[in-house]
């Protein structure tokens, strides 16, 4: 199994750690030729707007958008969930459009504000870190909630999209990271010619 992380900025060695722990290794994704040998993708948190400027410079949007929409499972977290919807606000951004929800940007507050808590993933307790932390302000109707932390929902799976609104790699917990590889075999097996 070949996960990709998007290497181009913010936390991907912490994902890349994260997905060690479980037994895989990672393939950091810088360009588009690389995207075309993994299974599934972690979109890092980081800042989404820079992210933004080199997916459209070097065309990696574009193709991930492609691989998604084909079916590819993809994780996103903080800044990885506001590229993946399909509306941001505070400010309005673009967006690769992947996700049926409107994210909130920086909606805990700036950098000082950044909390850690117990929230809930599966129907059980996990410990979350939020870093200037995006908000899922509305979800479309076939977005799945799947963790919640203070009566909010913080993470969200629509078909081969999940999205997180804090960060799963700053902890031991890897239920997050097995829900994408979950994923990843699901999408191999319905895959394998019959």
């Amino acid at each position: 199994m070949n996960v990709g992380i998007l290497a181009v900025q913010g936390d991907y060695e912490a994902h890349a750690q994260a997905l060690r722990r479980l037994g895989v290794t990672p393939v950091l994704v810088k360009h588009t030729q690389q995207l075309k040998q993994v299974q599934g993708l972690v979109i890092p948190g980081g800042e989404s707007t820079t992210f933004l400027k080199f997916l459209n410079r070097e065309g990696l949007g574009t193709a991930i958008g492609d691989a998604v929409r084909d079916g590819m499972p993809v994780l996103g977290t903080c800044a990885g969930a506001i590229l993946l919807a399909a509306r941001v606000e505070n400010p309005p951004q673009d967006s690769l459009g992947l996700l049926d929800a409107t994210v909130r940007r920086n909606a805990y507050g700036r950098q000082v504000d950044s909390f850690i808590d117990r929230g809930d993933f599966l129907g059980q307790p996990m410990e979350m870190v939020f870093i200037r932390a995006p908000q899922f302000a509305e979800l479309g109707p076939d977005v799945e909630v799947l963790g919640h932390c203070r009566e909010r929902p913080v993470f969200v799976r629509q078909k081969n999209v999940m999205a997180g609104a804090f960060h799963p790699e700053l902890g031991k917990d890897g239920r997050v990271h097995q829900l994408l590889l979950d994923a990843i075999r699901d999408s191999r097996c319905q895959n394998r010619p019959r």
